[in-house]
């Protein structure tokens, strides 16, 4: 069982495990002094601050490892290879992936090895320069512990034949394995793509010999993988980004056919295979596999054709209604088209014996393409939610006649449990997986949010289902599911459990739930990778060795997470203390705000619309990008721009219509920070207590003159003598949407129900992000000069922070009751918390408001026992209480 977990495993700040389901892992190319002008550029000008940028876009974009190349005569690699590197590790939001550390000079890998965070890769090495020094790299290389991209290179040159290509990696990986001991399945190996339609004889098989060459090393070289810079095979037809686009994504579909797992390409150069000009496409292979004798001669001539071509669908939009009627009808499913549905139901109705079988056929049959299209990455998941709505409308249509001639159910792929747990009220993942595993033929019983254990099992059982699906978003959530982990063990269920959420992780269901339950329990990340789950965990001739490979590599990385280093990292909590952030009190005097207690604010939804921030309504239906280029993105700006017109198309009727009631209440009080930790909030009246602020502070072993912060630190301590200030906020747009949702599931729309939600989610963020204006401007003033453009207040250019309850700086959840009761949130604009201190509506937010000019947000990280303990007491509350809370951020 051991041999099945051998998959090459990378992280950054997240974990990549690139396993036989895996999806083909895109290397951004884009932070490569040899492949961008700009970086080279800023690099050069000592601009790493904006060269980051250039990592954070490709993370944001899609890139799932990237790759960093110093290698430029007149840069000193060693230097910025190793500055580059530790400004990644200090931003987690480029540090969660991998990096590729990519040179051809081994000083400047050695120098990413010393600082890389995390498991990377070398790219390359090779026996150019003898087995010596390959040896000596590669043993070096394990030490460091890092993957490796071996070239097909050796003393005689670069291998530029099949046979030459499968000597060179036969010959690396037997030294690698037996010689080195090197782990088979860290080993990638680099065949050499090379441009075809060149006109040179001998460049004709330059595709097909990687492809070969390709498949030979997946089948004779046990565990290995194979990469390589796309971009090369298409150097012939550089200025026609037509054609380059083609024959990116033709190569990349034969080359992931052969067994290719990862690739340097820049996604501006793709098109998506489906979609490319069949002419063109037959042009183009006909090139790229060496099918004809003409072929160069033919795609030379044919591609003058392209340059300037604009695309009209409009003959096609009216062809497809004169195709057959299963073609018709998984047109409609693929496209989401829902006009002809019921017409073309009835045709096929009255073409059958009985009308169930339209559903497992006609209907089925649709769908199947609608999910190998998604699985292998041509379609997206607004696509597929669209592909849902229109099946549930055929479906619906065929019920009456189904029941009437009493043909019984359809059998279905496996009945699965959906649920939101106890105290959470966020369903939006959760009602996407639910669609997609819809679409897939699974029966789906959906409980919704805030669903008790009990609730849970008993259903369960008495609908007899196949898989429970667990979700949640808030950490408390993550309790409630190791305690129903265990009821179901206690009561001996057999059924598995797929977990998925925003908070939740491979890790921590490895360590925290799977123990707790004797039946197989599965994290599932994102929607793509929940049909081929749920299809394991069901299939007679897969079910077992699925369970038993999940549960391996479950135990393995519980062990190593058990078992990792404890050496000392942290520092005490009074050490902390003496090392917490020194700002010059005597120097600075805090802004007296222009309006002091708390005030209920009222706002038109119309006010909001300018502050929304759309990247992140794009990152809900897993569309990833920065908005606006993700419209114009050549993978998903297709339908990333579908998606931003039927949100704008709605957004205008909830504006319009008055769809929600937009509500905020905030409050300004005098503060200090007492005791190191604490901040004493003064009451508005003399009849009132005052209220204190628990904050929680960074432990991790600093480097010298980086502080450990508590928020604490942005309010002037009581013995400054100064007078500071502390504000805090909860606003909500969500009263109305849960009834618009459920208008929608009841027209059998969820793509509408899950769009409204999300843009309730938005129009929350964009409220505090207006009333944080207002604040910063005009209600405390302390910014009134402030002229930000929306993008700028996205990047949250402003002085003085938000931050907000169970987010990085302050995961503490158990402060929102203080809030609440410090504003009277509930009884003043009706936003209740749950027992899990969820808010509900779900689309709301609440917050502190802090107002000094060097306040910042950062990430609490892991805490000692000894500061849970402090924190417990002050907050008077046991310790096993305070480590319930707590847990996700106590270090073990």
């Amino acid at each position: 069982m051991a041999e099945a977990t051998k998959y090459l495993k990378l992280s950054g700040l997240e974990p990549l495990i690139v396993t036989p389901e895996s999806n083909f892992i895109n290397v951004g190319e884009r932070t490569n002094v040899t492949g961008s002008r700009k970086f080279l550029r800023l690099i050069k000008d000592e601009k790493y601050e904006e060269a980051l940028d250039i990592a954070r876009n490709q993370v944001e974009g899609g890139a799932q490892i990237i790759d960093v190349n110093m290698d430029e005569g007149m840069l000193d690699g060693v230097h910025a290879m190793t500055k580059f590197l530790n400004l990644i590790a200090a931003e987690p939001d480029i540090a969660r992936v991998p990096v590729m550390i990519d040179s051809s000079k081994w000083e400047i890998i050695e120098a990413g090895l010393k600082v890389i965070q995390g498991k990377g890769i070398v790219n390359s090495i090779s026996l150019k320069e003898g087995k010596e020094a390959f040896v000596h790299h590669a043993k070096l290389i394990k030490r460091y512990g890092a993957a490796v991209i071996v070239m097909a290179f050796d003393e005689k040159g670069q291998a530029d034949t099949y046979e030459r290509r499968i000597e060179i990696c036969k010959r690396s990986y037997d030294i690698l394995v037996n010689e080195v001991h090197f782990p088979a399945e860290d080993i990638i190996f680099d065949p050499n793509i090379f441009p075809v339609a060149t006109g040179m004889e001998e460049h004709k098989l330059n595709a097909v010999d990687f492809f070969r060459a390709t498949k030979w090393i997946r089948e004779n070289l046990p565990y290995a993988g194979v990469s390589g810079g796309v971009s090369n095979v298409s150097f012939s037809f550089r200025g026609n980004d037509k054609v380059r686009e083609a024959m990116h994504s033709a190569f990349l579909y034969h080359a992931i056919k052969n067994g290719m797992t990862m690739g340097i390409v820049n996604p501006e150069m793709l098109e998506v295979y489906d979609e490319i000009d069949p002419v063109l496409l037959e042009h183009v292979e006909d090139v790229l596999l060496n099918r004809r004798e003409d072929a160069t001669e033919r795609l030379l001539e044919l591609a003058e054709s392209y340059k300037g071509e604009s695309k009209s669908g409009e003959k096609a939009v009216q062809e497809w209604r004169n195709h057959s009627l299963q073609d018709r009808l998984t047109h409609s499913l693929v496209k989401g088209i829902d006009e002809f549905i019921e017409t073309d139901v009835e045709e096929a109705r009255l073409s059958v014996t009985k009308p169930i079988e339209v559903i497992e056929n006609h209907l089925m049959n649709g769908m199947n393409v609608v999910g190998d299209l998604f699985g292998s990455g041509k379609m997206f998941l607004p696509q597929v939610v669209k592909s849902a709505r229109v099946m549930k409308k055929a479906v619906a249509y065929l019920l009456p006649y189904i029941e009437a001639s009493k043909d019984g159910k359809s059998s279905s792929a496996g009945k699965v449990l959906m649920a939101t747990v106890k105290g959470d009220v966020h369903d939006i993942g959760k009602n996407i997986v639910s669609v997609v595993l819809a679409c897939n033929n699974f029966e789906i019983i959906d409980l919704g949010v805030m669903v008790p254990p009990e609730k849970i099992i008993e259903t369960a059982v008495k609908e007899n289902v196949d898989i429970i699906g667990l979700s949640g978003l808030i950490t408390p959530s993550l309790d409630e599911m190791v305690y129903l982990a265990k009821e179901m063990d206690k009561l001996n269920l057999k059924i598995p459990v797929m977990i998925g959420g925003a908070t939740t992780s491979r890790a921590h269901t490895a360590v925290k739930i799977a123990p707790a339950y004797k039946e197989t329990v599965v994290h599932v990340n994102d929607a793509s990778r929940a049909v081929t789950v749920a299809s394991n965990l069901l299939q007679a001739e897969t079910r077992a060795d699925y369970a038993d490979t999940v549960r391996a590599e479950y135990d393995k990385l519980r062990e190593g997470y058990l078992n990792r280093s404890r050496e000392k990292n942290y520092l005490t909590i009074e050490e902390a203390r003496a090392n917490k952030l020194q700002l010059d009190w005597n120097n600075f005097t805090p802004v007296k705000p222009n309006f002091i207690g708390t005030k209920t604010i009222s706002v038109e939804l119309s006010e909001l619309v300018d502050f929304i921030d759309w990247t992140p309504f794009f990152q809900s239906w897993e569309l990833y990008g920065k908005y606006p280029a993700i419209l114009t993105d050549e993978v998903v700006g297709e339908q990333a721009s579908h998606l931003f017109a039927d949100a704008q198309k709605m957004l205008h009727q909830i504006v319009a219509e008055k769809w929600f009631t937009a509500k905020g209440i905030l409050g300004i009080f005098p503060a200090n920070t007492i005791n190191d930790d604490d901040i004493e909030v003064q009451p508005t009246t003399n009849h009132q207590p005052p209220t204190t602020f628990l904050t929680l502070r960074q432990q991790s072993q600093k480097t010298a003159g980086a502080p450990n912060m508590a928020l604490a630190d942005f309010i002037a301590p009581k013995e400054s003598g100064k007078q500071d200030y502390v504000g805090c906020f909860c606003v909500t747009t969500g009263f109305g949407v849960d009834e618009k949702a459920v208008e929608f599931e009841k027209q059998l729309d969820d793509y509408n129900s899950i769009l409204v939600k999300a843009l309730g989610d938005r129009l929350a963020e964009a409220f505090a992000e207006y009333l944080h204006l207002k604040v910063r401007k005009e209600i405390w003033g302390y910014a009134s000069e402030e002229r930000l453009s929306n993008q700028e207040l996205i990047d949250e250019a402003y002085k003085g922070i938000r931050p907000a309850p169970g987010y990085p700086a302050c995961p503490d959840h158990l402060e929102k009751p203080t809030i609440w009761k410090l504003l009277d949130v509930e009884n003043k604009i009706g936003v209740k918390l749950t027992e899990s201190m969820a808010m509900w509506p779900a689309a709301s937010v609440s917050g502190y408001y802090f107002a000094h000019p060097q306040s910042k947000y950062f990430g609490l990280g892991k805490i000692k026992n000894d500061q849970v303990e402090a924190y417990a007491k002050r907050r008077n509350i046991s310790t096993t209480l305070a480590t319930k809370w707590l847990s996700p951020n106590i270090a073990d």
